[in-house]
């Protein structure tokens, strides 16, 4: 399935707009993860382990945006949008939510 962040896609056109789709997932960062961050904050460089936990969060919620898009019979899903949440105490969970127009292009 075509997910793109635009609203047209170049050289095919979109026969059917089905509607607006999203995927959701939270995603908690465990204790050891936490007091490595925080360690590298004190020192300097980047979190791998937060990057990871990021990255995943982000796939399955468009994983999620597509498997919902494709049951209502879209091929493709055009502007779409990430946004990303702390939740929890302390913000110890990330949200990540997908969303975007469920379409069907030729």
């Amino acid at each position: 399935m075509l997910v793109t962040t635009t609203n047209s896609i170049e050289g095919r056109k979109v026969t059917k707009y089905i509607g607006l789709v999203s995927g959701e997932t939270i995603i908690g960062a465990n204790i050891f993860k936490d007091l490595f961050a925080s360690i590298r904050d004190v020192v300097g460089g980047r979190s791998g382990s937060y990057e990871q936990v990021l990255r995943e969060a982000k796939d399955t919620a468009i994983s999620e945006m597509q498997q919902y898009a494709s049951a209502l019979g879209a091929n493709a899903i055009i502007g779409v949008d990430l946004d990303y949440e702390t939740v929890g105490s302390g913000g110890s969970m990330l949200l990540v939510a997908a969303t975007g127009t469920a379409v069907v292009i030729e």
